[in-house]
């Protein structure tokens, strides 16, 4: 088959926006900013790199290896769902819960590329577009991100430059609030599914 002519810029585009959109790396910027702040340093290469294997890995074998675990998306999902929910918390009452205590550089893994980039959302998108879209367009949407992602770490310190550290606090409370209602919205969406399929 010729790859070539499967490649389609509307579906990319498409793939593109609706990944860029659930990854919402920028949103992410005031965590990510908050990671820094307690002194760690956020990896950029390793991020996107991590992130890039985990997506691609996802597309392909990720409904196959959550069923060897015997773990639906839905139960994945709401496993994300709660993840995002203490970062939120984090961000919104100033509590500290992810704690520096793992390996140097273990902070790029956990919680910046699952749940922030390579999260219960994202995962549970890519299955949703593979039914939709041929396969090698998502895999250059995925990669467009990942060049995203990788810029916007590499360019952290520029835009907490231009925003302050009064507009990062500010900026911080407004996406916790956002971060928040983004895991409740994803953990009552799959829960219901989850007791639909019990039901």
């Amino acid at each position: 088959m010729d790859y070539f002519s499967a490649i389609s810029i509307k579906e990319i585009i498409s793939a593109f926006m609706v990944l860029f959109a659930v990854i919402d790396i920028t949103g992410s910027v005031p965590v990510i900013l908050q990671i820094q702040a307690k002194g760690v340093r956020v990896n950029a290469f390793k991020a996107a790199a991590l992130s890039l294997v985990v997506l691609v890995s996802f597309l392909f074998i990720g409904e196959v290896v959550l069923g060897l675990f015997n773990v639906d998306v839905s139960s994945f999902a709401v496993a994300g769902a709660l993840v995002i929910f203490v970062l939120a918390c984090e961000m919104i009452f100033g509590i500290e819960v992810f704690k520096n205590d793992g390996p140097p550089g273990s902070a790029t893994i956990v919680p910046l590329v699952f749940p922030l980039i390579a999260g219960a959302g994202t995962l549970t998108t890519l299955v949703s577009l593979r039914a939709e879209y041929h396969v090698l367009n998502i895999l250059l949407a995925i990669l467009l991100n990942i060049v995203v992602i990788y810029i916007v770490l590499r360019k952290i310190s520029i835009i907490e430059r231009i925003f302050g550290k009064g507009g990062v606090y500010i900026l911080r409370k407004i996406f916790g609030i956002i971060l928040l209602a983004i895991s409740v919205k994803l953990f009552t969406t799959n829960l219901s599914i989850l007791v639909k399929a019990l039901g």
